[in-house]
């Protein structure tokens, strides 16, 4: 079973685990590989650790978390149970949305299970509390997952260049406006 919930200063080993993850699968090819190989779990965690405990400008993490037969037991580094995080909080950047959600991100072994969509749910259901009527994502146009906050409801608002690690990669900016359609594209299915 799968739970999604706030992130606890102690997720940041298990978070930045996942970052580092997701960023070697999703990044390679797109991204430098010697940056990729030494993104530090050490420095990441830190970096989480003071992220989870930040709530300016309505900053959020959520983690989703797996227990019993579904808690990953055979990758090395990542904290029991941590599969998948996003985090975000109003935009950093004025004009395209009110809110955004800065990260998402998943182990390979959890896509396509319907973590990204709970994870979503929970960071489109704080900015709506926190006021937020429309949200963002920034994207690397070259991330493969850059289809699935298509499917989410969200339209391409703007393009543009952006530097990772000294390297010009593009990113599109996914806007959901207003943030209902988010809320929508989200909502739990009944079964049966």
């Amino acid at each position: 079973m799968i739970a999604v919930r706030r992130a606890r200063p102690s997720d940041a080993p298990g978070i930045a685990a996942v970052h580092v993850a997701a960023w070697r699968s999703a990044y390679a090819g797109i991204l430098d590989e010697a940056y990729l190989s030494e993104l530090s779990e050490i420095r990441l965690a830190a970096f989480y650790h003071r992220a989870i405990l930040d709530r300016r400008e309505g900053h959020a993490v959520f983690v989703a978390a797996a227990g019993g037969p579904d808690q990953p037991r055979d990758q090395p580094g990542v904290e029991p149970g941590i599969v998948g995080f996003a985090s975000g909080g109003r935009a950093r950047r004025r004009g395209l949305a009110e809110g955004e959600v800065e990260t998402l991100y998943i182990l390979d072994d959890y896509r396509e299970q319907g973590v990204g969509r709970r994870l979503m749910r929970a960071m489109a259901a704080h900015l709506r509390a926190i006021g937020c009527n429309s949200a963002l994502a920034w994207v690397l146009a070259g991330n493969p997952s850059r289809y699935f906050y298509r499917r989410l409801g969200g339209r391409l608002a703007m393009q543009e260049h952006t530097s990772v690690a000294g390297r010009p990669v593009e990113q599109v900016a996914v806007l959901w406006d207003p943030i209902d359609t988010l809320l929508a594209a989200t909502a739990p299915v009944k079964e049966g």
